[in-house]
């Protein structure tokens, strides 16, 4: 092997940002033209959608037969459950939607039982989606007008109906569904709840993290073998910090991640997971509940009057969503993830998650309406966390009753504090996955 290869294999991967100032690295190589078979050239650049992803562009050429392809490859890591967008357009502003699709994620219209495959990863819309559907269904007709005329007109008529979408007559719904969590479909209402779409994250079946080239049901057995645990060995969390090796998310060198089980007083027992990479400082932490889903869920308000509020302990399980109504703030249940934190320390995290999952309000394709929204909110949001801004009510839900505010005034009642405890709906129940489970005579088929 040369200097040069092993140099590249050794250094890490670098997703340059896009610099107009600037002039980008382009890796250039040649490769075999689909569709006359001689020699072309594929350009590779690696880059980042303003905050949210890295992801490779490959654009190839040939000039013998002038045929052109373009493709977009997330080049992040895979993420941590899989996520599944419906959206309800009924106007012609939302077809104006913007949609990141990566190669795993799958696009279905349910209104025509028409269901998109996985193909390679573009940056588009929905008009996007459904042109492109139309150009694919109609790029053979002229040969299955001779070959096969029943087919051609069946295809013809469905045509017609996909073409009908672009008006928006009537209102339907076009749902992504993508195992890798890599896809994104654009909120126009950013920062608040787009009351015409819902985002649900979840985890992956055997059969998905096969497609992904992912062990299922893996994640403990490496946490053990990567710790240099013996697999019999009885583990004391309680005592103990567990260390074991992953790969860095941003930078993709080896580093280390540490468990350790807490127990945060008059509450439970929770799993904190800690990442840190002294390659590229990135730092990363989330909980994992260590009890039990809750017989009920739970609904805690907490009315914040003073500064002293803000260093409130806050557990924000998975499961759990916030609310801000002075604000009309409210984020789907698993957005966030699991965090031990402050009430100052998660409003941070939310204003950090609204940029990052709404890549849209920035860049060179920004509105500057919805940029102009957007930070307009997230300024509101910092005089809270400054103390400009208080007498505002401050609330986690939690269906399956695993999230904590600190209560500053136990053993006596917290005045500012309120807990709701409530009977999960049967779309919460369905969403935990608790209508699946067979707790009695599970051995029966």
């Amino acid at each position: 092997m040369s200097t040069e290869t092993e140099n590249l294999v050794a250094s890490p991967i670098k997703f340059e940002d896009i610099n107009a100032d600037e002039t980008p690295e382009i890796l250039e190589t040649e490769s075999l033209c689909i569709n006359c078979e001689a020699q072309g050239k594929t350009r590779i650049f690696l880059t980042k959608i303003p905050y949210f992803k890295e992801v490779v562009i490959m654009s190839f050429s040939c000039e013998e037969c002038g045929f052109r392809n373009n493709e977009l490859q997330p080049g992040g890591r895979i993420q941590d459950l899989g996520v599944h967008y419906s959206v309800l357009i009924n106007s012609l502003e939302d077809l104006n939607r913007q949609v990141i699709q990566s190669e795993t994620a799958k696009i279905n219209i349910p209104d025509l039982e028409f269901e998109i495959p996985p193909s390679k990863g573009v940056i588009t819309n929905v008009e996007g989606i459904i042109t492109q559907a139309v150009s694919g269904l109609s790029s053979q007709q002229p040969l299955r007008k001779i070959q096969h005329p029943e087919v051609a007109q069946q295809i013809d008529d469905f045509i017609v109906k996909l073409n009908a979408l672009l008006s928006v007559e009537k209102p339907f719904k076009l749902v992504l569904d993508d195992p890798s969590g890599n896809s994104f479909v654009e909120n126009p209402h950013a920062p608040k709840k787009d009351a015409n779409m819902t985002v649900n994250h979840y985890k992956r079946s055997p059969e998905q993290c096969a497609m992904l080239g992912l062990e299922p049901e893996a994640e403990d057995r490496t946490v053990v073998a990567s710790a240099g645990i013996p697999a019999d060995k009885t583990l004391d969390l309680e005592n103990e910090v567990i260390a074991f090796n992953m790969n860095c998310p941003s930078c993709q060198i080896p580093c280390e991640t540490r468990m350790k089980l807490i127990n945060i007083p008059h509450f439970k027992d929770v799993i904190i997971m800690a990442t840190s990479c002294e390659r590229c400082d990135y730092k990363d932490n989330e909980v994992k509940s260590g009890g039990a889903i809750e017989d009920k869920g739970c609904r805690i308000e907490l009315r914040m009057k003073e500064k002293i509020d803000l260093s409130r302990d806050v557990l924000k399980s998975e499961t759990s969503s916030v609310l801000i109504p002075e604000l009309d703030f409210e984020t789907q249940m698993g957005t966030l993830g699991g965090k031990f934190t402050t009430i100052e320390g998660l409003l941070k995290d939310i204003i950090s998650a609204l940029k990052s999952e709404n890549p849209f309000c920035y860049g060179d394709t920004a509105a500057d309406s919805s940029k102009q929204k957007l930070e307009e909110f997230c300024g509101k949001i910092t005089e809270i966390v400054e103390g400009e801004r208080l007498d505002v009510t401050f609330i986690l839900d939690d269906p399956a009753g695993n999230s904590y505010i600190q209560d500053l005034c136990f053993p006596e009642e917290d005045p500012n504090l309120k807990i709701i405890h409530y009977e999960r709906t049967f779309q919460q129940n369905d969403d935990l996955g608790i209508n699946d489970m067979k707790t009695e005579n599970y051995e029966e088929s």
